[in-house]
């Protein structure tokens, strides 16, 4: 009878831990699960914690554009609070990046519950013995003080948040490559000096109904190392979704429908490194994006994401030492496959046809009239459905390119040193003139949009490559592709990559023509040209009868030999960053 008393009161409180005091609830229980804290009230939570435990110190890395200091906990049990003493205790980092859309701020909430286990009701304090936390209370300060009830129309809680992007209007999330806002270059100063073994970003989605609570996508394809892709793919996701759904909430990948339907499959998709998870696999690194319901309540969103981190740290905690040298493996990989080896490297994907089958749990949906909208809408019945449908999770490269031995980038474009010296990128200064082979980019059938995206035009090309022999000034820069951030170097840097400098448009001025000419100037020209070129003028002759525009166009008639002439500019549509072949 003793022994079943002990079991009872042992599993009680597992499942309900002691008795938690006043003074330390948080805001979010304390509005019976429902508002959460200002930015504040935020911060004096986690300076608490760090006042209590001599285990944690709260540290700034940055200020917003309106003054706001950036903050981050260390948690170490061995008072490792700087990164070369924390890369020395051989434990593997985990860094959790909450508020990044600040109006999704489950996380925040989550983090301070799963913090208070750990350093104040010491319940989970034993994870300390296998890992260091970095966790960032709020990542978007002020986009989490523009507080509103009205500013998420699809989620249901908290009560007031945030706002989705910046004080400068600036997408987080979509801007790890390019680094335009200044919280993210203060981001990527911390990412970069600590090199965290695991990553963890918290959202929460929008999109159509179902059973789950939470969703979450993380990296297993060609775009992280083979012995990476095997751990999350066969040790990772299904211990991290096991003990999520012992939490006692389901969890599922975060997909998309193919063809917009269900039952055709679900469909996983490769991340850009634009994003958060696709910005740490190219840098080697299991990065996990964890996204709640938003419309489930916010209480059980907030404990859904407790459950996936707490889950995701069982995970480290098992052989702990086992993901710190897989990352020293995969950094090493890369340098050996995509540098010495001189294979082609992947910058774009496709979804493989290959699928497998996966239990879809929806809630079922009707087609009712609408009088606004003029047409029908859909409408969730509240009813649940378990399905059985194809699962797309496996991509394919679908344009790679193969790195060069390096490249050089003219001093005049100090501005990207700058930014790929955040990412952790190792670039040289050439001391004196020096001959290179090189490959360049010549753009063409260069278009832009009409409309700007994240605050920039971005171009769309065709280009060919030209090999030549240069000379370069002292000055000159000059990256190495033989280090373990060449993935980041040739999405930044290869005009192919959907997140290149290129694509970003901090190369627009090279697209625009700054010298013109006179009719009355250029046309002796054009005839002296023809005159002394029969082949040009047969060609220019050819292209006027063919082409109606150009035929009409005196202008147009014109430029055909303008462009042929040594006053035309030669640098026009010329990517000044050069591959070294040689």
């Amino acid at each position: 009878m003793k022994k079943l008393f002990f079991l009872f009161v042992l599993s009680f409180t597992t499942v309900f831990p002691q008795k938690i005091s006043d003074s330390w609830k948080t805001f979010f229980e304390r509005s019976n699960f429902l508002s959460t804290p200002n930015y504040a009230v935020t911060i004096q939570y986690f300076q608490r914690l760090a006042e209590h435990s001599p285990y944690a110190k709260l540290v700034t890395f940055g200020k917003s554009p309106q003054g706001r200091n950036l903050y981050c906990l260390i948690v170490s049990k061995d008072k490792a609070f700087a990164q070369a003493s924390a890369k020395r205790t051989g434990k593997p980092i985990l860094m959790i990046q909450n508020g990044i859309h600040a109006g999704e701020i489950e996380g925040k909430d989550a983090c301070m519950l799963l913090l208070r286990e750990i350093l104040v009701t010491k319940e989970k304090q034993n994870l300390l013995d296998k890992m260091i936390l970095l966790v960032i209370p709020v990542f978007n300060v002020d986009g989490h003080e523009r507080i509103s009830q009205y500013n998420r129309i699809n989620q249901n809680g908290p009560t007031k948040m945030g706002w989705r992007t910046t004080a400068q209007n600036l997408n987080l999330n979509r801007d790890y490559t390019k680094a335009d806002a200044h919280e993210m270059k203060s981001f990527l100063k911390l990412f970069n000096s600590w090199l965290p073994d695991f990553f963890i970003d918290t959202h929460t989605t929008d999109g159509q109904d179902f059973q789950y609570s939470v969703t979450y996508g993380i990296e297993k394809n060609g775009n992280v190392p083979p012995m990476t892709r095997q751990w999350i793919r066969n040790d990772y996701i299904p211990k991290m979704e096991k003990g999520t759904e012992e939490s006692g909430f389901k969890i599922l990948p975060y997909v998309d429908f193919k063809d917009g339907d269900f039952h055709k499959g679900l469909v996983d998709w490769v991340s850009g490194p634009r994003f958060s998870h696709g910005y740490a696999a190219i840098q080697n690194r299991p990065g996990l994006l964890i996204e709640t319901h938003m419309l489930k309540p916010y209480k059980e969103r907030v404990f859904a994401t407790k459950a996936v981190i707490t889950a995701t740290m069982n995970v480290i905690a098992d052989k702990n030492r086992k993901l710190v040298e897989l990352n020293k493996n995969a950094d090493k990989y890369v340098i050996d496959t995509y540098s010495s080896g001189k294979k082609a490297f992947p910058l774009i994907f496709q979804t493989d046809e290959k699928n497998s089958k996966k239990v879809y749990k929806g809630i079922e949906s009707e087609q009712i009239d609408s009088w606004v909208t003029g047409k029908k809408i859909i409408h969730y019945t509240g009813k649940p459905f378990d399905v059985e449908v194809p699962y797309y999770d496996e991509a394919m490269p679908k344009d790679s390119v193969y790195a060069p031995k390096g490249y050089l980038i003219p001093s005049e474009f100090e501005n990207i040193v700058e930014i790929m010296k955040l990412h952790g990128i190792k670039i040289e200064t050439i001391k004196k003139e020096k001959f290179f082979t090189v490959e360049k980019y010549k753009f063409k059938n260069v278009k832009f949009g009409s409309f700007p995206f994240e605050g920039r035009f971005q171009p769309q090309y065709d280009f060919d490559k030209l090999k030549e022999t240069v000379t370069v000034p002292a000055g000159t820069f000059y990256v190495p592709v033989n280090q373990r951030t060449v993935g980041v170097i040739l999405h930044l840097l290869e005009p192919l990559g959907p997140d290149s400098f290129v694509k970003w448009g901090f190369f627009n001025p090279i697209f625009e023509r700054k010298e013109y000419f006179e009719d009355y100037s250029m046309e002796p020209i054009a005839r002296k040209m023809a005159e002394e070129n029969p082949k040009l003028k047969e060609e220019f002759l050819k292209k006027v009868e063919s082409d109606e525009k150009n035929k009409n166009s005196a202008r147009q008639r014109l430029d055909f030999f303008y462009q042929r002439s040594p006053y035309a500019d030669n640098q026009m549509n010329v990517y000044p960053i050069m591959r070294v072949v040689d």
